[in-house]
């Protein structure tokens, strides 16, 4: 069977599991304090033109996203996202069970407007009874989207306009922001992104990482005693250097980046096949996740040989699917996919 249902498959790029391989015997101070994670932090603020950033590491995407919002936000406070964000649809309610509210906003193809989020805060503080309501703490974007599109530096500036005016912080989820970045149709770099937002995080687990996040606190804002906090969540892992010693090598020579085009080569030469076969897509992606209509008779065919993930019902006899591709993805595999569409 080939496999394209996710980006994080695979177990992890070779130079961590070889470094880590190095490792093995040494011995290493706990919970993150130890020099691989501090060569990792400083590697990672030189990349982003950020020397004052405030850096942790997590191990997955939905732990940091509840520790993030939770830590930032007071607790008559909820965050700000659109309707289709990951926390508002594919967290298990991790948000509200940690007691914030996730205030949804319409989505233009995965991403929330600045004109729409301006408005729904000027209407949150005109209504005379707000006090008694769920009062805006934060704004949540990420970037990839769920729907794998992208915020233009222009969308990124008009956000922050607006979140400095109403006095919000930005938080960007960059579960795929290497698949972002990397992106050709891009004019987002992640020195714009540690620019414009308060603070984001850069995916591991779905970029080449055996698992973890690197949550970046862009101007030495992280909240106070961070670090207990993230244990009190069972966020804080004893071998932190298992974590710091993935990044260091992410981001040594600019591996992110390189890994991350590959799932954007792969991708679009799937997506050009499909569009010379004359196959309907739900949007236009173009990073690593492609979303396609599919006759629900074919699509029984595909997948007798090819993973692929369920991702809406279209109609009576269609349904969307998402084909992902990932930083290990093999050009080998993709043309067997296209000689089976």
């Amino acid at each position: 069977m080939l496999s394209f249902v996710n980006d994080y498959s695979e177990v992890a790029h070779s130079n961590i599991l070889n470094r880590l391989f190095d490792i093995q015997y040494d011995k290493q101070s706990g919970y993150g304090t130890d020099t691989i994670c501090d060569s990792a932090k400083e590697k990672i603020r030189t990349a982003c033109d950020c020397p004052d950033a405030d850096i942790y590491f997590l191990v997955g995407g939905t732990q940091t996203n509840q520790i993030v919002i939770d830590t930032m936000t007071a607790p008559y406070e909820g965050v700000l996202a659109a309707e289709t964000g990951h926390v508002a649809s594919h967290e298990a309610g991790a948000i509200e069970f940690s007691g914030h509210k996730v205030l949804t906003l319409p989505h233009h193809d995965g991403k929330i407007d600045a004109g729409e989020l301006a408005d729904w805060v000027e209407t949150f503080y005109a209504d005379g009874n707000h006090e008694h309501m769920v009062f805006p703490g934060m704004v949540y974007i990420s970037h990839p989207t769920e729907f794998g599109t992208l915020y233009s530096k222009d969308e990124l500036v008009a956000l922050r306009k607006v979140c400095d005016e109403f006095k919000l912080p930005l938080y960007l989820d960059g579960a795929r922001l290497g698949y972002g970045v990397a992106c050709e149709e891009s004019d987002v770099t992640l020195k714009d992104v540690a620019a414009l937002t308060d603070v984001f995080y850069i995916g591991g687990t779905k970029v080449g990482a055996m698992f973890g996040e690197a949550v970046v606190f862009t101007h030495h804002n992280a909240p106070k005693y961070f670090v207990t906090q993230m244990k009190q969540h069972g966020g804080l892992l004893a071998k932190g250097f298992m974590l710091g010693v993935q990044f260091d090598e992410l981001f040594t020579d600019d591996l992110y980046l390189k890994i991350s085009k590959n799932a954007l080569d792969t991708a679009k030469k799937i997506k050009n096949v499909l569009k010379e076969k004359n196959y309907q897509f739900l949007i236009d992606s173009p990073t690593n996740q492609t979303f396609v209509v599919m006759d629900n008779e074919k699509l029984a065919e595909l997948e007798k040989k090819v993973n692929v993930a369920f991702w809406e019902k279209y109609d009576d006899t269609h349904t969307a699917i998402r084909i992902c591709t990932s930083w290990a993805t093999k050009m080998e595999d993709v043309e067997k996919l296209i000689k089976i569409l």
